[in-house]
């Protein structure tokens, strides 16, 4: 207990120091993200403290001035820039930076927001002079696949003008385009104290004519390729057709032949048996056939005038007399 005794007011005074150095601004702490310099009375007392966890300067005369360590973004406005073949697009490029001397960076532009000022004229005015000097396929494309396709014919169907464009050969690509902005940054940038990471062409487009020319040449094409599939289609469809309509005659044929030869042998066989049932009593035959003939050429309103030995009265004679 008495031990304790001596020792609380000990740590009191600890505590009680650090708050008071603290408040008076002679401890300050860096953070793992963060480089500072300390200055006195403005004026730098040295290179940048990188070393993360607690420092000390003098109070009220000293002060610290924080930096990023980490990769900041930098993003450009879109620039409608004239390439080598005087043709005109819409450009835009971002970057990653870092602040790899925080004393240079702090004499020259002193905060991020002016640091950004200088980027948006050194990156710009970098990415002019290569886009400007390069003709406009390099900024497009990065291979020469779709080159390599075409000359080995797995495209077809394109007009002069797209293969003079689309399937030029290219040098360096949009990727070496990039890598060049980034050199020619890079020199002007580094005398602020600014590492510059890489610059990417992140959007490329056409102007609004030529994009009205490009999306109409794009209709055009997309039409004339639907019409030949139309008319593919319809010379299928008609090729079908008339496949299906000489296979219909055909069954039509074949039914129609084993119809008559069925029909053929019923009639042969039904007259057989007629004849074989009526060779058995003809008189009999005669007067079933009578009968019929009666069946479908007298009724009720039938007035007949006929002679005593007609053979159609023959059968009617007596029937007066069984009524």
């Amino acid at each position: 207990m008495n031990k304790i005794n001596k020792i609380l007011p000990l740590i009191v005074i600890i505590f009680v120091l650090i708050g008071s150095l603290f408040f008076s601004g002679a401890l300050y702490t860096v953070d793992e993200t963060q480089q500072v310099i300390v200055t006195r009375f403005g004026e730098p007392m040295g290179q940048a403290i990188t070393e993360a966890g607690l420092h000390f300067k003098m109070p009220f005369v000293e002060k610290a001035t924080y930096f990023e360590k980490r990769l900041l973004q930098w993003d450009g406005d879109p620039n409608e820039i004239q390439t080598l073949g005087k043709r005109y697009i819409w450009v835009d490029t971002t970057a990653r930076w870092r602040i790899v001397d925080a004393l240079k960076f702090m004499q020259t532009v002193r905060s991020e927001v002016s640091a950004q000022a200088r980027l948006d004229d050194i990156i710009d005015g970098a990415t002019r002079d290569v886009i400007a000097s390069h003709k406009q396929i390099e900024s497009l494309r990065d291979t020469n696949r779709l080159v390599e396709e075409f000359k080995k014919g797995k495209i077809n169907d394109v007009d002069f003008e797209v293969q003079q464009t689309a399937f030029e050969a290219i040098k360096y690509g949009r990727e070496g385009l990039s890598r060049m902005i980034l050199k020619q940054s890079s020199k002007a940038i580094s005398e602020f104290g600014i590492e510059l990471v890489d610059v990417r062409i992140k959007r490329i487009n056409y102007i609004q004519d030529v994009r009205t020319k490009v999306y109409d040449r794009m209709i055009s094409e997309r039409n004339a390729a639907a019409a030949r599939y139309r008319s593919e289609g319809q010379g299928k469809k008609a090729e079908i057709e008339g496949q299906m309509g000489k296979e219909l005659k055909r069954i039509q044929a074949e039914a129609y032949k084993t119809a008559q030869v069925v029909k053929g042998d019923a009639d042969a066989k039904a007259i057989k048996i007629y004849a074989s049932a009526y060779n058995k009593d003809p008189d009999f035959y005669a007067f079933l056939k009578t009968l019929e003939s009666y069946k479908y050429t007298i009724n009720k309103d039938t007035t007949l005038m006929l002679t005593t030995d007609n053979e159609f009265y023959e059968q009617l004679q007596g029937a007066g007399k069984a009524q």
